[in-house]
């Protein structure tokens, strides 16, 4: 099994996670007129197909270790196993309110609240899970990131035409925030307590519960959608192969992203609580694709451009403490 025991693999990782947290909506860009909720299937297929081939490959070893992929899933407590399910499916409850937040309230507003809320919430709760690293550099480094996420809502919102927010926005904001936050340390708990899963296990039971969530979830979505007629089933038969394609691309970098975070997390150098958070700087990520490839911002005023700046300043110093907060005492 693959795990990083040395501090420059583990951060190398980390920001492997960040980048394709930030980089697989992309996908959605390039799939274009397929609906969300269309993609998302693909998605979530493609999420389960990586927790199979990274368990079969990276997370195997000899059939004596309890760390080997089946060996693992065999050995570990049901508690943990459940612990691992209930994440997929309460992260999957977050992720699709965040989109309803997006939809209602807009990016501006439904980014800095939910993710940022997600941020802080999931850092706590995981330090409190796993005590790993320097508090001050960790929980500093946290306060910068979201600082900057904070900017780059305001330059969203400077370039933004519907930045109409409602008290139902704000709401499934702050929901979607407290479901992307309360997942992880479902996830910390079950690397860590008893007969525990390692990170390549983890992560499989964990996309077996994004797909369990998904089933009804995204069926009622839709036929009851947010914006736009219903759809069915029908119409994600008829697609084009290649907007599927696109679909399981965006779970595979996403799936990638997310098991080496838990990786990781497992690796007694770091801990959940810096993985995460490392791990949450794909928000900025996902501006600089939007700022230098898409050209989100190509007639934003000053104002737009000094939030960014700020934006970026922030990022970069937060990045950096949440980095050397677990190699210094």
């Amino acid at each position: 099994m693959l795990i990083p025991n040395v501090y420059p693999i583990a951060l190398a990782m980390m920001i492997v996670s960040m980048l394709c947290w930030g980089s697989w909506a992309n996908t959605q860009k390039l799939a274009k007129g397929w609906r969300f909720e269309l993609f998302y299937w693909d998605y979530v297929w493609g999420i389960l197909l990586t927790a199979v081939v990274l368990g079969l490959t990276l997370g195997r070893t000899d059939a004596a270790s309890p760390d080997s992929f089946f060996v693992n899933l065999a050995w570990a407590d049901e508690r943990n196993l459940a612990y691992a399910l209930a994440g997929g499916m309460i992260f999957n409850v977050g992720n699709i309110l965040l989109v309803a937040a997006i939809e209602a309230a807009g990016l501006a507003v439904a980014f800095p609240v939910g993710i940022g809320l997600a941020l802080v919430i999931g850092a706590v709760l995981n330090y409190l899970v796993t005590p790993k690293g320097n508090a001050w550099l960790l929980f500093g480094g946290i306060a910068l990131v979201s600082l900057a996420i904070v900017f780059d809502a305001l330059a969203y919102r400077k370039i933004s035409k519907d930045t109409k927010v409602t008290a139902r926005g704000i709401v499934l904001s702050v929901l979607s925030g407290i479901g992307i936050g309360v997942f992880y340390p479902l996830i910390a708990k079950a690397i860590s307590s008893g007969r525990h899963l390692g990170p390549y296990t983890v992560f499989f039971m964990f996309a077996v519960g994004i797909l369990i969530c998904t089933i009804p979830a995204n069926y009622a979505l839709m036929r009851r959608p947010l914006s736009g007629t219903p759809v069915g089933l029908a119409d994600y038969a008829a697609g084009a192969g290649k907007l599927h394609l696109w679909g399981i691309l965006g779970g595979v970098i996403w799936g990638v992203g997310t098991n080496f975070n838990f990786v990781t997390s497992y690796a007694p150098i770091v801990g959940p609580a810096a993985s995460y958070a490392l791990g949450q700087g794909a928000t900025m990520v996902s501006a600089i694709w939007g700022v230098f490839v898409w050209k989100e911002f190509r007639n934003a005023g000053p104002d737009a451009k000094r939030y960014l700046a700020l934006m970026f300043v922030f990022f970069v110093f937060g990045l950096v403490s949440i980095a050397f907060a677990p190699v210094v005492e």
